[in-house]
């Protein structure tokens, strides 16, 4: 971490007295955990309630006309290989952030600057205070190339974040936690990250260490973010949450009923419609999302795989998980002829993957939580680690993971032999029967002979029955495809499917998941 002593507030040119002189402190986890207990003492408060007016009245049009000015970025001015640009509050982002730099020895905050941003036309800047915040930030990097800064991610909204490695562009998001998601009987809760400390690097750091305080109704949360930028960039997330006292919700006048799925590590995407969905949509493209499955990495060394769907009502599905190595929203269709789009390039965006470290892990549940999406702008799909028990009041839960933002070019999650399609339709217009195939490769798969074909070993829920299953080579795409017939039962419970390759009682491949449910 860079040593020298804070000088921020002279060197944008600011000498008011108002904001607080750098602060002699160690940050780190410790630190900001303090700060996050001493807050989940208190009744919530909505940073929303700080922003001005004039803020909240801006309209899409007038916010367009507010641009960051590119020169005015952090740390530019020691020409550091890490810099961070900021979102200006106003129209949908209502609730501001509060900034902070610090190194070695001393932290100060980083108070609203106008002259970070060109306002265009608006005539606004004498009616917005010194201490409103920001909506959000950028993070720049020379990803691509060395003499060049990109794009390395963004945090904006609530607690998502994105990121990106070598040669990705945006795709699925990141939150810092989920809280309710999914649930049917109550509204979801969405933690907001209102606070971030941002460590000053050296001039040849390789990573960029954040801390936050996350902060919700039901709970605060303190943040850890060490972000190590390439081909993939990692993240190494540690986090401590305190649950608020039923009497402190209460007193900021929020009937919210007691929190019952804790989401952690949560993974936010799109599917709008690819190979497996049964409804197309009028659109010239044949695929269209940011994700097509959820796979997941168990306890026993089992990998599942999930294609995603869209489905058209909310689908919540919960898989065991105790113990769980690795889950992960991943993007397969690397193919650009799957998309045939060329201003929003689906086979560059990242697969995250999630892989735990540390305790807390051991008793819990994956969760993926499916909504209709009406099109592609709409996020639908999301995916966490949820613990068995919520935490009891003011104790702390300590947590970690590491994300990874991968093209799997150059670290595999996924394993080699794996399911690579999956696809379903009717078997005839008089039945509603269903003839389900689903393609294997990799390289143990194609050392097979197409005579000797393996089995597939293939099971469903008690109400539908698998009447046909077939295995043939296709010399076209050098995969194994599995053929199945599916004859629902009478009613609209979900059905649910699994299968592998197996030969000689030895599992081949990946295990395939699914949940049909009636379109």
């Amino acid at each position: 971490m860079y040593r020298g002593c804070l000088i921020l507030i002279f060197a944008i040119g600011l000498v008011s007295r108002t904001f607080a002189a750098p602060e002699a402190a160690v940050v780190n986890l410790d630190y900001v955990a303090k700060k996050a207990l001493a807050r989940a003492q208190q009744p919530f408060r909505s940073p929303r309630a700080d922003l001005p007016k004039v803020l909240k009245d801006l309209n899409y049009d007038q916010y367009r006309e507010i641009r960051f000015r590119p020169e005015k970025a952090l740390w530019t001015e020691d020409d550091l290989p890490f810099r961070i640009g900021f979102f200006h509050p106003g129209y949908l982002y209502q609730e501001p952030i509060h900034v902070n730099e610090f190194t070695d020895t001393y932290t100060q905050p980083i108070p609203f600057v106008q002259d970070f941003f060109n306002y265009g036309n608006l005539k606004i800047q004498n009616q917005i205070p010194r201490n409103t915040g920001y909506a959000g930030f950028r993070i720049f990097y020379p990803l691509n190339k060395t003499n060049e800064l990109d794009e390395l991610g963004a945090i904006l909204g609530a607690s998502y974040f994105r990121l990106l490695g070598k040669g990705q562009t945006y795709g699925q998001s990141a939150r810092g936690l989920a809280l309710d998601c999914g649930e049917s009987d109550r509204p979801e809760e969405f933690p907001l990250f209102t606070d971030w400390w941002f460590g000053k690097p050296d001039k040849d750091a390789k990573s960029l260490t954040l801390y936050a305080i996350l902060d919700s109704v039901s709970c605060v949360g303190a943040y850890e973010f060490k972000i190590s930028p390439g081909e993939t960039t990692t993240v190494d997330v540690k986090g401590v949450l305190y649950f608020r006292q039923p009497n402190r919700i209460l007193q900021a006048n929020l009937n919210a009923p007691p929190i019952k799925t804790i989401g952690l590590a949560p993974l936010t995407s799109m599917f709008w419609f690819g190979k497996n969905s049964e409804h197309k949509f009028d659109d010239y493209r044949s695929e269209v999302h940011d994700a097509d499955g959820l796979m997941m990495k168990m306890a026993d060394g089992q990998t599942i795989w999930q294609p995603l769907d869209n489905p058209a009502n909310l689908r919540h599905q919960i898989f065991p998980a105790a113990n769980v190595r690795g889950f992960g929203l991943m993007q397969r269709e690397r193919d650009f002829d799957s998309y045939q789009d060329l201003f929003t390039p689906f086979q560059n965006e990242p697969s995250v993957w999630v892989e735990p470290r540390g305790t807390n892990w051991d008793n819990g549940d994956v969760h993926l939580v499916e909504l209709n999406g009406p099109w592609e702008g709409f996020d639908n799909a999301v995916a966490f680690w949820s613990p068995k028990t919520v935490p009891p009041p003011l104790q702390p839960y300590n947590f970690a993971y590491t994300l990874y933002w991968t093209r799997e070019t150059d670290r595999k999650f996924s394993p080699d032999n794996k399911v690579v399609a999956t696809r379903i339709g009717l078997v005839a217009p008089d039945s509603d029967a269903r003839q389900i195939f689903i393609d294997f490769a990799g390289p143990k798969l194609s050392q097979i002979s197409p005579t000797n074909p393996p089995v597939a070993v293939v099971t469903c829920s008690t109400n539908a029955q698998i009447v046909a299953n077939q295995v043939v080579w296709n010399p076209y795409q050098k995969t194994w495809r599995v053929t199945l017939k599916m004859q629902p039962k009478p009613g609209n419970a979900p059905i649910d499917l699994w299968c592998t390759l197996q030969q000689t009682n030895r599992v081949l491949t990946e295990t395939w998941s699914y949940q049909w449910t009636r379109p």
